[in-house]
């Protein structure tokens, strides 16, 4: 399941590459390509290529697979990411659906973005990361209502975490497991040996939610490496 890359531009480059022809095929297929982008450090090399990429980019939906409960001019947002090496260029023209709305805490958020994230599935890709503890989007271990939001057959796309948590240490909204698996493809990007250590603990079936993506069979999941 895992396919090793020598440098990150290489696993940049292969991800770029499967995330345009992931929405090329949407396009093809009903008129609009939707992608679930993500935060962290992992895709902002790919963010940097896809602008380029031949793409009609008027025709494609971005979302988010997890927010931090912060403004979207805030440094910690995932959507300053995205919209500053992602959403630039020929990308600039792509239509972007926030998790972040204003409300009084991450729950009422969550609420608000429900029905605009419902209305783009299925995703044509989905880009995560992982982190040490073996997290996807903010799908934390320890997380309160993580159980909720980690059932494959809630019916919710979105889901707020109020209480301060992760790194940064801050409420967030999170695409929940069900929603991730209305995806028609997830990649997920790693790098380093001690992640590499942690998805093969979650491949051998620790009790980690990046497992809960490798061991079901409803969504093709490949996930790329690089030391």
């Amino acid at each position: 399941m895992i396919e090793p890359f020598e440098t990150p531009a290489a696993l940049a480059q292969a991800a770029a590459g499967a995330t345009v022809q992931a929405l090329q095929a949407g396009i093809a297929a009903r008129g609009r390509g939707r992608l679930v982008a993500t935060g962290g450090r992992a895709p902002g090399p790919v963010y940097d290529l896809l602008p380029s990429a031949d793409l009609d980019w008027g025709l494609v939906d971005v979302t988010l697979s997890d927010e931090r409960f912060v403004p979207l001019d805030h440094p910690a947002s995932n959507a300053g990411l995205v919209r500053t090496r992602l959403l630039r260029g020929a990308a600039a023209a792509a239509h972007f659906i926030p998790l972040w709305h204003p409300a009084s805490d991450a729950m009422a958020c969550a609420d608000l973005a429900e029905a605009e994230v419902a209305a783009l599935a299925p995703f044509d890709m989905t880009l995560l990361g992982m982190g040490l503890d073996g997290h996807v989007a903010s799908l934390i271990p320890g997380a309160d209502g993580l159980a909720a939001a980690m059932a494959a057959d809630s019916g919710r796309f979105c889901r707020g975490l109020n209480e301060a948590i992760g790194d940064p240490p801050l409420p967030r909204i999170t695409l929940t497991l069900a929603a991730l698996l209305q995806s028609k493809a997830i990649l997920i990007l790693i790098s380093g040996a001690e992640k590499r250590h942690v998805f093969n603990q979650a491949l051998a079936g620790a009790d980690l939610p990046v497992g809960a993506l490798l061991t079901q069979t409803r969504v093709p999941v490949r996930v790329f490496w690089t030391p």
